[in-house]
């Protein structure tokens, strides 16, 4: 079984003043050194990263990494652009189902993708989500199988992955993950996850 991983980091960071979340850096490791690394590690299939606005300053981080980058030029219509680009770099049948990861999550894992992969072979569901916290509050990092492709393909808008999680409940596994709620989208969102760093030393 062949499992791609998509990574989202086309995005234009504007609520961070256009400072690219991509290059945040965590232990001397930028967020998108670090996802691609941990995605590689799972040694499941492509890893594919789609870049866009920034992309002249953020590709220098992953040139000696056996990843894909494709470029997302629609960037700004907003996630599911950007899942198209992504999907659009999948051929044939070679790919069994993928993942689909974004960059300002910082305290997503391999674990916790692995986890995400075993929990769909033990489930045989055709979607696994992370639960943030309450109830029904779904959401990525997630694994889609291939057959979830075209229905991606025709999503447009910001809209991203938690559609197709609320129209396919009933082919939607669940595994509990509070801390994927965790994004960095404004300064304070980076001041306070710093913090919870500097509280875990």
């Amino acid at each position: 079984m062949s499992i791609a991983t998509i990574i989202l980091a086309a995005g234009g960071s504007t609520r961070l003043g256009g400072t690219p979340k991509q290059l945040l850096t965590s232990n001397g490791k930028t967020l998108i050194r670090r996802i691609a690394e941990s995605a590689l590690s799972l040694k499941a299939g492509p890893v594919i990263i789609v870049l866009g606005a920034n992309q002249e300053q953020i590709r220098p981080e992953l040139t000696d990494l056996p990843v894909l980058i494709a470029i997302n030029t629609e960037w700004q219509e907003g996630l599911s652009s950007s899942l198209r680009t992504g999907l659009n770099q999948l051929s044939g049948d070679s790919v069994n189902a993928f993942l689909v990861v974004l960059t300002d999550q910082p305290h997503v894992t391999s674990e916790l993708l692995q986890q995400l992969i075993d929990t769909r072979q033990q489930t045989g569901k055709g979607i696994v989500a992370c639960r943030y916290g309450e109830a029904t509050n779904l959401g990525v990092p997630a694994l889609f199988d291939i057959h979830y492709k075209s229905e991606f393909l025709n999503l447009s808008g910001d809209v991203g992955a938690r559609k197709l999680m609320q129209l396919y409940v009933d082919d939607c596994a669940v595994i509990p993950f509070p801390l994927a709620a965790i994004d960095l989208d404004t300064w304070q969102d980076v001041e306070k996850w710093r913090g919870w760093h500097e509280l875990r030393r």
